[in-house]
């Protein structure tokens, strides 16, 4: 006990050198165990998105593209599907189809044109607000609503997907009716929308204004109408009953379908009507394309060990070599104690116990500072992930 009041008290005393001491020594065992649990959680977050979602019908091409844009609404643009495989998928009766258009975005976050069916497939619970039940509904995730400091009764504007293309969507004007709750998810970086709503955005539905009025009838004034009768950017409910589509839907777009299939073998079944490479579409598994993706980026992990192993033993033979020159300037002080009759082995004991003590405070903050990032990791990890996206 008089070993470690000693101890204490000398380094409070050479507190600036012992503080460096710590905090060096802190950063030593803090730094990998902080790696290992963001690059573990990162592994899980990109993996459990994958697994959430059992089957993924899309166009023919880049499988890799097709799951980002339609599970984490990145940037990509696969090309798009045709409605009628939704209603193929209905008319089989295996599964539930769920569209998703991730076509256009509104301050800088995805708009995700799609059904009430992916709320219930996702979970998604609201903190606020309602759900979508009118044409021009949006509800937004809990980042979104965040960092556009909006909440329900504000409005988005969809940003053009070409400000020089004249023939090309106009932006909308969207009231947010709802506000999801965190997932942690890309979900909390969506915009949701009804996919008829994507439609109207995209130019494929909208509405006009009346070229003749009551007034007009009533006047018998003469109007004359031409081709630049004037497209709506909001919809209300005084303009929605205008509001239509021209085609057939069955070849309106969408960027992926969600498919749930109801049981292994249905699954099993959809699988095979997709297998010939000459069909314009795929039917993948998103868990297995972000496996691969995630074994790819992991392989480096080793040698990222590798290179934190040998980061960490040169931290620790530098903090031993400060410690050791420490002991070597103290030399004269230990001298003088046994001069005055201290014994080796309590020398030995005091140096040792002014070791355990810069370990143990090290450690202890250490352990905080990992725990608070295994606490958070999982948020962090979220954001990161849908900063990447």
């Amino acid at each position: 006990m008089n070993a470690l009041y000693l101890a204490f008290a000398y380094l409070r005393f050479h507190w600036a050198r012992s503080l460096v001491l710590v905090v060096v020594a802190a950063l030593i065992l803090f730094v990998p165990v902080a790696t290992q649990i963001l690059l573990s959680t990162s592994q899980t977050a990109l993996v459990a998105r994958g697994e959430a979602t059992p089957l993924l019908l899309g166009s023919r091409g880049s499988q890799l593209d097709l799951t980002m844009a339609a599970l984490y609404f990145s940037d990509e643009r696969p090309d798009p599907i045709s409605m009628g495989e939704v209603e193929a998928i209905w008319d089989s009766g295996l599964a539930i189809p769920i569209p998703v258009h991730t076509a256009f975005s509104s301050g800088g976050f995805r708009i995700v044109g799609t059904t009430l069916d992916y709320f219930d497939f996702r979970d998604l619970m609201f903190s606020e607000g309602r759900g979508l039940s009118v044409l021009g509904d949006a509800v937004i995730g809990a980042n979104v609503a965040q960092a556009l400091g909006k909440g329900v009764g504000d409005t988005l504007v969809s940003s053009p997907e070409n400000l020089f293309d004249l023939d090309g969507a106009y932006p909308l004007e969207m009231p947010i009716v709802g506000v999801l709750a965190p997932t942690n998810t890309p979900d909390d970086q969506a915009i949701f929308v009804d996919i008829k709503t994507a439609w109207v955005i995209q130019g494929i539905g909208h509405g006009h204004e009346d070229v003749v009025t009551a007034a007009d009838i009533a006047s018998g004034a003469e109007t004359l109408s031409n081709a630049s009768v004037v497209q709506f950017q909001r919809i209300t409910p005084e303009n929605i009953d205008s509001f239509h589509f021209h085609g057939a839907q069955d070849d309106f777009p969408a960027t992926a379908v969600i498919v749930v299939p109801a049981d292994t073998r249905a699954a099993t079944i959809l699988k095979g009507r997709y297998l010939d490479g000459e069909n314009l579409s795929q039917l993948i598994e998103p868990a297995g394309v972000i496996q691969g993706l995630v074994d790819r980026i992991f392989r480096i992990k080793s040698l990222l060990d590798v290179v934190t192993a040998i980061i960490a033993v040169a931290a620790l033979a530098a903090v031993g070599l400060a410690v050791f020159l420490s002991y070597r300037l103290r030399a004269r002080e230990i001298a003088t104690a046994v001069k005055l009759g201290a014994r080796r082995g309590m020398v030995l004991r005091l140096l040792a116990a002014e070791t355990v003590t810069l370990l143990l405070i090290s450690g202890c903050i250490a352990a905080f500072g990992a725990a608070l990032v295994s606490r958070n990791a999982e948020t962090w990890v979220g954001w990161l992930l849908s900063l990447g996206a």
